[in-house]
């Protein structure tokens, strides 16, 4: 059996189209080859979602999409958008 790790990626996109930009992002990898830290690149790894499927990650969270309560349609609060991928690595 394959000693395997997993690679998280969650983005954070502009809407709830896995074809939307990407706004923000995170990465986290269980191989311990690489380490990311918040704000360690300036461009995304991918430009959208569907990229980063092309490339192979899986999507394994969807958001949830919240409608706004009336009245709070234009205040701030945590980015709504996420999609959390995930690669299996051999080490």
């Amino acid at each position: 059996m394959a000693n395997v790790r997993q690679q998280v990626l969650v983005l954070y996109l502009a809407n709830s189209a896995l074809d939307s930009r990407v706004k923000g992002w995170s990465m986290y990898d269980g191989t311990g080859r690489e380490h990311h830290t918040t704000g360690d690149s300036e461009q995304p790894p991918y430009a959208t979602g569907l990229d980063a499927l092309r490339d192979g990650w899986r999507v394994i969270q969807f958001p949830q999409l919240i409608p706004p309560y009336p009245g709070m349609e234009y205040t701030t609060s945590f980015q709504m958008y996420e999609f959390v991928f995930e690669k299996l690595k051999e080490i």
